[in-house]
């Protein structure tokens, strides 16, 4: 059973969340030759405040 965790920055709507979780389960069960049914999707959502990049916090952008 795949499992698949992604990571992204808050503030995506629910249609885009869905619609990602959607994508990458078509894409796993193509590629790997497997059910839908049998691919998980995990997204988690991470704040703005707990998030840098070169040092400089999504925060403060």
């Amino acid at each position: 059973m795949p499992i698949v965790n992604l990571q992204i920055l808050e503030g995506r709507s629910n249609k885009q969340v869905k619609e990602v979780i959607q994508n990458m389960t078509d894409t796993i069960s193509t590629t790997l030759d497997v059910p839908k049914e049998r691919v998980r999707v995990l997204v988690t959502e991470i704040p703005k405040t707990h998030w840098g990049t070169g040092g400089v916090l999504k925060s403060d952008e």
